[in-house]
């Protein structure tokens, strides 16, 4: 039988990684780095998508790979309503609602979507994504602030964190289903989440200004410090400090964590700070979520690129290893993730949804909030 041929598309914050399978046997897989000033010059996130485009094209190039001889195209992805976790086909509707971020949060994580539905239609193949960042299982009381009418929503590294999750679960000889879990992906952006039963029930909303500063991203702010800030500066500056320029972009200049940890090593005692900074405001994350499982945790996983600097790995240990057994998974399952579930769907032995194009949760029935 002839192998399908998967390209998979994951855009993020800092990077563009694509991969090639044969069914579940990875050929190749790239991984670029882009530093902030170099996405910067893009006004919007949408507007990455010609240069983001190319760099595929001359990948795939590299390895003597034709886009038409590609059987399906599958990309990361985010922006639009709110969605369930699970194997989408990427459809007009669910393009059009990515590209114009219909679901508030305007993260590279749509361009995943966007690429593969727009090479899928180029030649013909079929596109799907997978646990987009906007998958919607919060429970109620996670959604509540103090403002009626203003609801915090969901945004996280679902398909990694899932799969990390899921692996974990494996390994305990369990199902994901039957586990409470912690799951910490650290990267550009950082989202900590509670997994109860299969489900991320809350979390920080990495891309909105909500948890630890990360080496793009403002993190949790006081409110009446950032009005100033906005007063001074405007709201669209802030806007994209939230998701593209915030951290060790508006401390260092760059997005890098490898320049700024290099300082640290160095002994620079701003790095230092700084760094020693983000891992406390991560363990304190790790925190509150075990409160919200009230403190009946299998395990807390760690993974993403920064799992490659040992002090951040130390530094977690030290101040959450008394909650749970602490598990690293460097790097990502995103790649995998995504190929695999897609093949296995195309098998019929996954479901295949379809995007409903409105929220799955769409405010609290009876109640004035």
């Amino acid at each position: 039988m002839v192998p399908v041929k998967i390209l998979v598309i994951n855009p993020g914050s800092t990077s563009t990684k694509i991969s090639l399978f044969e069914d579940k046997e990875r050929i190749f897989e790239e991984n670029v780095f882009h530093d902030a000033p170099e996405l910067l010059r893009f006004a919007h996130v949408n507007d990455q998508m010609p240069f983001r485009k190319d760099l595929i094209f001359s990948l795939l190039d590299e390895h003597g790979v034709s886009p038409e001889s590609i059987d399906v195209y599958v990309g990361r992805g985010g922006s639009a309503y709110t969605q369930h976790e699970g194997v989408t086909v990427i459809d007009q509707r669910l393009y059009d609602d990515t590209k114009h971020a219909v679901g508030g949060s305007d993260h590279p994580a749509k361009l995943g979507v966007m690429l593969a539905y727009e090479l899928g239609e180029a030649y013909g193949k079929a596109a799907y994504t997978l646990d987009p960042t906007n998958v919607d299982e919060l429970c109620d009381l996670a959604r509540l602030t103090g403002i009626r009418g203003v609801y915090r929503n969901a945004q996280f590294h679902v398909l990694n964190q899932k799969a990390v999750a899921r692996a974990k679960a494996k390994e305990l000889g369990r199902r994901y289903e039957d586990c409470q879990m912690i799951v910490a992906h650290i990267d550009g952006g950082i989202t900590v989440n509670a997994h109860k039963q299969g489900r991320m029930i809350d979390g920080n909303v990495g891309a909105g200004g909500d948890g630890p500063y990360t080496p793009t991203r403002i993190g949790s702010v006081p409110v009446l410090p950032l009005l100033d800030y906005i007063d001074a500066h405007g709201t669209q500056e802030v806007r994209r400090m939230c998701s593209r320029s915030g951290g060790f972009v508006s401390m260092f200049g760059t997005a890098d964590g490898d320049a700024v940890h290099a300082l640290v090593l160095a002994g620079d005692p701003k790095a230092c700070l700084v760094w020693q900074g983000m891992i406390y405001q991560i363990g304190k994350m790790i925190g509150e979520m075990a409160a919200v499982l009230e403190g009946k945790v299998d395990a807390i996983l760690l993974t993403g690129g920064y799992m490659r600097f040992e002090d951040v790995i130390e530094g977690i240990q030290k101040m959450c290893g008394w909650i749970a057994p602490v598990s690293v998974y460097p790097g990502e399952m995103e790649q995998e993730a995504l190929a695999g579930a897609v093949f296995e769907a195309l098998e019929g032995k996954r479901e295949i949804r379809h995007y409903e194009g409105k929220p799955v949760w769409n405010g609290f029935e009876g109640l004035d909030l």
